[in-house]
């Protein structure tokens, strides 16, 4: 490493988000939208030359990226080699470097007794710089094999098996049924933490390499799987864990309640298409919002909601609180499960003046008014005894809401492409199919991605679209 003592000499310093104060006007990105690259090149020399690093092992980095690599390069000022060190292993480093909540920095070996090394901040930077500077540019595909592949999700799985695959020399279709390409990227996760723009920028990239995209096209619905056969040499699913978890307290049909994806798809599409927040059933406009469930889609639907201008916010968590630091049962480097403060969270405490948060929280009942529109929900605390959860006596409470969204995470994909498919679900309800393999029950037909491994990070969806694209390679050049 270019500086072997920097780890002793420096504090870990991380980028800051725009001022709360401004960034909950509007729903541009929350971060500054430049990079202090002095900075940075400090941070970088913080990396410590660990024996063995766990940033890019399997409790690290899912996609294995050569962070002690790019971190030396950036201190020594090489940020062009930094990029083509990060392209090696990451089809997207301008998404994960927003999105990824950084399980690379809860194993990395100095945060055993130190804060961790900036690492997401100087990935985002590395690529942004990419971007700034024109060394991200159209790629040429020197041959074709002449083999026709297709994808059917456009999520970050789906996406990175396409650039996998058309890299390789095979023509590539991408279906999706929404009516922009993007999956989870475009509709998942709001703009505030990952503009469309920076969604569409490398679609469009992918475009001009060969990629063909076909939107508000739905398979398994419009167009049936065998179909596809009939067309494509390799049918990939990559269609994401969309089947919602819901809660079937008393009063649910009450309107009024919805999952929390569609609350957050509605408010970015009123965006993309009229350029204001959604003001339709879905807008917390003047109302008291609960979110049930945290996790970072509901910390976005906190900041979203906020955006809109709800009365008050409020996000129920089942569990309790947890701690500042490391428990026993939770040693490095595996994922630390500490109490953190999102930027939902920040924002929400500068405008109600606390944390939305209540914890030990057990949904007993919704309220609905004679209209049959939510207008509470009745709790009792809870607490955890031996795994049992046991309800706390003389507990319950009634709280105001108008609008409840349920932030809960996802069971399983949808089942009628699976069933137009003719392939076998595992025990999960997720399409069966061994990872490192990716193969269905049927021939020809591959799985990635969350519909294949279950509700997971986006780092993880880029991992099983770059390891779907191996197998069908290999399937093809059989």
């Amino acid at each position: 490493m270019g500086k072997v003592t920097g780890f002793l000499e420096l504090d870990r310093e991380v980028e800051s988000y725009r001022d709360v104060g401004t960034r909950i006007q509007d729903f541009d990105e929350i971060f500054s939208g430049t990079h202090n690259l002095d900075q940075l090149q400090e941070q970088g020399s913080r990396c410590m030359d660990c024996g063995v690093p766990f940033c890019q092992s399997s409790n690290g980095c899912p996609i294995d990226n050569l962070i002690p690599e790019w971190n030396d390069l950036v201190y020594n000022n090489e940020w062009q080699e930094a990029l083509e060190r990060l392209e090696k292993t990451n089809n997207f480093p301008e998404f994960t470097g927003r999105v990824c909540p950084a399980p690379c920095e809860g194993s990395c070996v100095l945060g055993l007794n130190n804060p961790a090394v900036t690492i997401k901040n100087i990935e985002l930077a590395i690529v942004d710089k990419g971007f700034e500077e024109g060394w991200i540019k159209v790629r040429d595909v020197e041959s074709r094999s002449g083999k026709k592949v297709v994808i059917v999700g456009s999520g970050p799985a789906g996406l990175a098996a396409a650039d996998e695959l058309n890299q390789m020399g095979h023509s590539v279709t991408v279906y999706e049924r929404s009516d922009r390409i993007g999956g989870l990227l475009m509709y998942g996760i709001p703009n505030m933490k990952l503009g469309k723009d920076i969604v569409d920028r490398r679609v469009e990239l992918l475009r001009q390499e060969g990629i063909k995209f076909s939107t508000n096209i739905d398979i398994g619905r419009d167009i049936s799987t065998a179909e596809l056969q009939s067309k494509f040499d390799a049918v990939i699913f990559a269609t994401g864990s969309t089947n919602a978890r819901d809660l079937p307290a008393e009063n649910r049909s009450a309107s009024g309640i919805y999952p929390a994806m569609d609350f957050l798809t509605s408010n970015t599409k009123s965006l993309l298409n009229d350029g204001v927040a959604d003001d339709s059933e879905f807008s917390a406009q003047g109302k008291d919002v609960i979110v049930i469930g945290g996790g970072d889609t509901g910390t976005d639907c906190i900041g979203t909601a906020l955006r809109q201008g709800a009365k008050s916010i409020t996000n129920f968590e089942l569990m309790s609180q947890p701690p500042s630091d490391r428990s026993e049962g939770n040693p490095w480097p595996e994922w630390p499960t500490i109490f953190r403060v999102d930027y939902g969270h920040e924002e929400s405490h500068k405008v109600f003046g606390k944390d939305p948060r209540e914890y030990q929280l057990l949904t007993k009942s919704f309220i609905k008014d004679s209209n049959d529109k939510v207008s509470g929900i009745k709790t009792v605390n809870v607490e955890f005894v031996n795994g049992k959860l046991n309800e706390i006596k003389d507990t319950e409470k009634t709280w105001d809401a108008q609008l409840v969204l349920l932030s809960m995470g996802f069971v399983s994909p949808e089942h009628y492409l699976s069933d137009d498919a003719k392939i076998e679900i595992d025990e999960r309800g997720n399409y069966k199919a061994e990872h490192g393999e990716f193969s269905t029950s049927k021939s020809g037909i591959f799985s990635a991605g969350d519909c294949r491994r279950g509700q997971s990070l986006v780092v993880w969806a880029i991992n099983e679209g770059r390891g779907v694209a191996k197998s069908v390679d290999n399937f093809l050049a059989d």
